[in-house]
């Protein structure tokens, strides 16, 4: 189903919300130009904002006075500091410089033969990176493929293989909507895991399959069903890193 758009990166890192910080400080600058951690953003059940860093680790920003993505939950990009406040019922108080929202969706029914026609067939690769995680419940993906830099609209989804061996199998499936050539670009989304079976806190091996430019790939990563926490379950499909209409 194309309910949910995706435009291509040629950068990987761009178009990042600035928040206050020392960006003009020069001794500083490079360090802040980059992320420095992948989280999810979450809110309390008393709407106190905060990020989940891994599975265990919660992070209070303590200079975000308001929800940066409107109390929705997302993965999201971002470079901070820690700093010596109270952080509450958290593990760690930061200071946020920048955060930036990656595309964060739930995953799409398996339609069975009409998986390819509805979801695309062209292919990918998966970038073997440090924000190429499953963790807290979402399995995070940074992905290569082709793109014309012409504005035209990709589309991803994820959907369970529905393999009666294997309930922790997904597949990856992405729909180019016509945009095959032109120049190697990255992307970045991260779907949420939530409809997956739950591995009662035990660890699982969650296999990706998805089709590179040369033959059927699969990829394995350490997944648990995360913990429950005082959050929000809502959740949107936000921006990728860079803007979408």
């Amino acid at each position: 189903m194309k309910t949910t758009k995706f435009l291509l990166a040629a950068l990987f890192f761009i178009s990042i919300i600035i928040l206050p910080s020392c960006l003009d400080d020069d001794d500083n600058d490079m360090q802040l130009r980059y992320p420095n951690a992948l989280v999810t953003v979450k809110e309390s059940v008393d709407e106190t904002l905060f990020f989940q860093l891994d599975d265990q680790t919660t992070l209070l920003p303590v200079n975000l006075n308001s929800h940066p993505f409107g109390g929705k939950e997302v993965r999201a990009l971002v470079n901070y500091k820690e700093v010596d406040e109270s952080s509450g019922d958290f593990d760690k108080a930061v200071y946020v410089n920048w955060i930036d929202s990656i595309r964060t969706k739930p995953m799409a029914p398996n339609l069975g033969d009409q998986n390819d026609e509805v979801y695309g067939n062209d292919p990918v690769e998966i970038v073997n990176d440090w924000v190429t995680i499953a963790e807290d419940g979402y399995l995070t993906l940074r992905f290569r493929t082709m793109w014309s830099n012409m504005g035209i609209t990709h589309y991803v989804n994820l959907i369970p293989t529905n393999n009666p061996e294997n309930p922790y199998e997904v597949e990856f499936k992405h729909d180019a909507n016509g945009d095959v050539n032109g120049r190697v670009g990255d992307g970045l989304v991260a779907f949420k895991l939530d409809n997956l079976p739950d591995t009662e806190g035990e660890t699982v091996k969650l296999k990706l399959i998805y089709k590179s430019f040369n033959t059927t790939k699969s990829i394995e990563f350490d997944y648990k069903t995360r913990s429950a926490t005082p959050a929000s379950s809502a959740i949107a499909a936000e921006r990728s890193v860079i803007p979408l209409k």
